[in-house]
């Protein structure tokens, strides 16, 4: 995420942090990460909701249009034995995101949509990566967030189209998992949110395994 001013008050806040430690070499190979959901702490959570209000407050309030458009996109690089996480699910494999919070290309993208499309700073300014409250932060505290502010704006999603692109590993497998806690984080019935998963057919850093990347439309509609 890109490093600018934060929109937050200074205040000391515990950030929830993931276990990025690389483990030591051994034999072995090492343990693949198990599939499962990851959950923010609610001390992150009540914080972002907390400092958000007196910026957010003097911000000027978007045109009440009918409906509102917003693209996101994120990258990160792969580096060996960080954990996957892709829309809140950590995915068994080799490689994982080099980021400053979780990493979450899908769930970090889907936030600059929502912010995009409601005229807000992007996730970098927002949450920014110089800042030591989100180290290993959970991505899902950002998703909740943009959803809050979207609903406080008078808007509601009419439909996300997501396409993540990454060589490895195939996401086939996790897809419904994926796309089911991003209905859950949206608070969005699965049939206006689409997840289309593509390789990069072996070209570049996509391409080569040493990097993933995701794009996300989002559509607002006025309640």
């Amino acid at each position: 995420m890109a490093t600018a001013s934060s929109l937050f008050l200074a205040s000391p806040v515990a950030t929830a942090t993931r276990a990025r430690a690389r483990p030591t070499s051994s034999a072995a190979s090492p343990a693949r990460p198990s599939l499962r959901l990851r959950r923010p702490s609610p001390v992150v959570a009540a914080a972002v909701q907390a400092e958000h209000q007196p910026a957010l407050a003097a911000a000027p309030k978007p045109p009440a249009l009918p409906f509102r458009v917003g693209h996101g996109f994120d990258l990160h690089r792969l580096e060996p034995d960080l954990p996957l996480i892709i829309g809140g699910i950590n995915i068994p494999h080799d490689r994982g995101c080099d980021a400053h919070s979780d990493g979450d290309v899908l769930l970090h993208c889907v936030v600059d949509a929502i912010l995009g499309a409601l005229g807000l700073p992007d996730i970098g300014q927002i949450f920014p990566d110089s800042d030591p409250r989100w180290k290993g932060a959970d991505s899902s505290v950002f998703m909740r967030e943009a959803v809050k502010l979207m609903h406080e704006a008078g808007y509601e999603l009419g439909n996300l189209d997501a396409t993540l692109i990454l060589q490895k590993p195939k996401i086939s497998p996790f897809k419904e998992t994926i796309r089911s806690n991003l209905c859950d984080l949206l608070g969005a019935d699965p049939s206006v949110v689409n997840l289309k998963a593509k390789t990069h057919e072996k070209v570049d850093s996509l391409g080569e395994n040493r990097s993933i990347a995701a794009h996300t439309v989002v559509l607002l509609m006025r309640k």
